[in-house]
């Protein structure tokens, strides 16, 4: 069944990892996506991708979601094409490796982050919503993260205060728009096996392993399971849930310890 049939999803950072994993899901729910990247050749691969899933309806626009102007094309591009917005899923983010502790990292590196990880799901609400006013219905899903409700002793304090940022202005978009049919919920994963993850078990193997250690389940997500949780945010099956804090964590935030 396509559960997200004729309807037209935006998603950026769409070129990999998490994002790409949804531009195919999304695709095969019979969506017409939206790929927004800032990497021209990757998410033009991602937009192909989804193309070749299901022969039409997919179309790659290179953005900076940091840009109001660029945000603001996205949104304008995907109603002129397709001639509605029903899904945004506001994804893109970064966990670079000078976002450390409080006491190491610098305002340069703090600002850069909640500029991408905050400030472009703010532009990206601020200008999908107006399109699913007019229609009266849409689903937003934000990328937030687990480390938004508990906190982490590896810390990245730039990537942790953005993603509580972004769970809390979820819920408050969530709140404002019901009765309008919008729904807003926050997506909050655990360790997801992406490039991200696998770039920082290259450079402190010791550090991405304590991760490991504190799952449940005992490894970490694949990128599908989280296009799997997204889709069902977008879709109506999810209709009486809004302004959540939706984790999909591999037991993380439930556990007081984890079995050996």
């Amino acid at each position: 069944m396509q559960r997200l049939a004729g309807r037209v999803a935006v998603v950026t950072g769409a070129a990999s990892g998490i994002g790409l994993a949804t531009v195919r899901r999304f695709a095969e729910e019979g969506a017409k996506v939206v790929c927004v990247d800032i990497d021209e050749v990757a998410g033009e691969a991602a937009a192909k991708m989804a193309h070749e899933v299901q022969g039409a309806g997919a179309v790659f626009v290179h953005a900076d979601v940091t840009s109001e102007s660029d945000v603001q094309r996205i949104y304008q591009t995907a109603h002129e094409t397709y001639g509605s917005v029903d899904i945004a899923f506001n994804n893109a983010g970064i966990s670079p490796p000078d976002d450390d502790s409080i006491l190491e990292t610098g305002l340069d590196a703090w600002q850069r982050v909640q500029q991408v990880n905050l400030t472009s799901v703010f532009l990206c609400c601020k200008y999908a919503l107006p399109y699913m006013r007019e229609q009266g219905k849409g689903s937003i899903i934000n990328t937030a993260s687990f480390v938004a409700v508990m906190g982490a002793a590896t810390s990245q304090i730039s990537y942790t205060a953005s993603k509580g940022g972004v769970l809390a202005m979820s819920r408050e978009l969530g709140v404002q728009f019901a009765r309008e049919g919008i729904r807003v919920n926050a997506l909050c994963p655990g360790p997801v096996n992406t490039p991200l993850l696998r770039e920082l078990f290259a450079k402190d193997p010791e550090r991405a392993a304590r991760r490991l250690v504190h799952i449940p389940v005992g490894r970490f997500a694949e990128p599908e399971e989280i296009a799997a949780a997204v889709a069902f945010l977008a879709s109506d099956d999810s209709s009486f849930i809004t302004a959540s804090q939706f984790l999909v964590d591999g037991g993380i935030a439930g556990a007081y310890v984890t079995p050996i």
